[in-house]
């Protein structure tokens, strides 16, 4: 059973996963007909054709490598191609042939020349007011941004779903004077958090102080604690350490004296910021504060998504370098790190299967690992960089702007934003992303991030 339930959410996430990426080719697809550009190929997947049926003049098919997908759409490169081609002929149907120079010199111009020919053999006379790079700029962007808009699109839907219904749910400390829930054997370092307790950890403060699960805490350094929040403070800035507890137990008042341990903790709740604050060892008795909300509140939610996004993208790289020192031994694997497809799978079957979670959050989860996946991918996408999405919607308001510029100050139109001249910037990138991604999955099937 419990690997049956496993496999089920294993394909559960996949399939989500692979609907999501054929969503997004559809908001590139869609956008780009509506448009009157000529698409050839929709396919999810790389690699060898699975399947594939031609309709009209789009082939639709299924690859064998569920890693991704693509559309592909006509003249996304600029004519540069009959400006330097050695020969123009037409064969036996009418058809244009154009034969491009490919002896330019220099690696990346050398590329940039083969890819141009390559775009340029798939285009014939009846394409010329169907070409991507002819459209207008603003259509360029619908085409393009079409992609990762639909992929936030679903993570909006699907996280609008969990905080309507199941919303989202914070322990907090019940009111009154703190009641003791549970006490710390002893002091662990906050970056090793999570492991039990060894002969060369130092007892913490609270149990030097004799404090056990159940004892009301009546007061602080003489200072009478009313509440949970109060008494976390004086605890944080007790800089000289020295401590005399009160408390309630069984009726009676006690007391005991410690040190509040100075340790490396999170300045706020948020755990933004590390720095050295007083540290005593108990947690509070608390209860589960829901909170739901709709379109508006699932906005504000994904706002704060975006900003945390933003950032993990710009230190993607050395994330990513982290996973690569977990999988040869260096370091431990952070559990909050980036993961790939395959992570996502492997948390997906645990957490299905794993008899300790209630059915109602092994689903939330769900939905939440697919919303945030999806979320990732639109946000990675629109990223300005070729060959992502965003590199297109950069090279098209660049256009925009070139062209406007020159229309204020008079000047001859500049034309078309030449995308080939970034290639060689592509190839970089795509390089780097096809690494990351590899040590990602390697990350992942070697050092898995667990879910307890």
């Amino acid at each position: 059973m419990t690997a049956l339930l496993y496999l089920l959410g294993v394909v559960v996430f996949v399939v989500a996963i692979l609907v999501s990426i054929g969503l997004h080719e559809l908001g590139h697809l869609i956008p780009a007909k509506r448009f009157g550009g000529k698409v050839t190929q929709y396919f999810i997947g790389f690699g060898p054709t699975v399947w594939s049926k031609r309709v009209g003049e789009t082939e639709y098919g299924v690859k064998a490598i569920p890693l991704g997908g693509y559309v592909k759409i006509v003249g996304m490169l600029p004519p540069g191609a009959t400006a330097v081609a050695d020969e123009v002929t037409y064969d036996e149907d009418g058809t244009q042939v154009t034969r491009v120079r490919k002896s330019n010199t220099g690696m990346f111009t050398q590329l940039i020349s083969d890819a141009r020919a390559a775009e340029w053999e798939l285009v014939g006379p009846e394409d010329s007011d169907r070409l991507f790079y002819k459209m207008t700029w603003w259509k360029k962007v619908v085409v393009m941004a079409g992609g990762p808009t639909v992929n936030i699109l679903i993570a909006f839907f699907l996280f609008w779903v969990i905080f309507g219904t199941y919303g989202t749910r914070e322990a907090v400390a019940d009111e009154g004077r703190p009641v003791i829930d549970s006490v710390s054997e002893c002091v662990i370092p906050y970056a090793e958090e999570g492991r039990a307790c060894t002969a060369d950890d130092p007892p913490s403060p609270a149990a030097e102080a004799g404090l056990r699960p159940g004892d009301t805490i009546t007061s602080f350094n003489g200072v009478e604690i009313t509440g949970w929040d109060q008494l976390r403070s004086l605890i944080r800035e007790n800089s000289d350490g020295e401590a005399v507890i009160g408390y309630l137990r069984d009726g009676r008042e006690l007391s005991g004296t410690t040190s509040t341990t100075v340790e490396a903790r999170p300045a706020d709740s948020e755990g933004e910021a590390v720095r050295e604050v007083g540290f005593l060892g108990v947690v509070p008795a608390t209860h589960v504060e829901v909170t739901t909300g709709g379109p508006l509140y699932t906005l504000g939610q994904m706002g704060h998504m975006a900003a945390d996004t933003v950032e993990a993208l710009a230190m993607l790289p050395v994330k990513v370098w982290d996973v690569a020192q977990a999988v040869v031994g260096v370091e431990e694997r952070d559990p909050e790190g980036p993961m790939s497809i395959v992570g996502g799978g492997r948390l997906a079957g645990e957490t299905t299967s794993h008899e300790e979670i209630p059915v109602v959050e092994k689903t939330v989860f769900l939905v939440g690992l697919i919303a945030g996946f999806n979320f990732f991918i639109g946000m990675f996408n629109f990223v300005p960089l070729l060959p992502l999405d965003g590199g297109h919607i950069a090279s098209a308001l660049w256009e925009a702007v070139r062209r406007g510029a020159a229309r204020v100050r008079r000047r001859p139109d500049p034309g078309y934003v030449d995308a080939a001249k970034l290639l060689p910037v592509a190839y970089v990138v795509a390089s780097a992303m096809l690494v990351m991604g590899l040590v990602l999955i390697v990350g992942d099937l070697v050092v898995p991030i667990q879910v307890l």
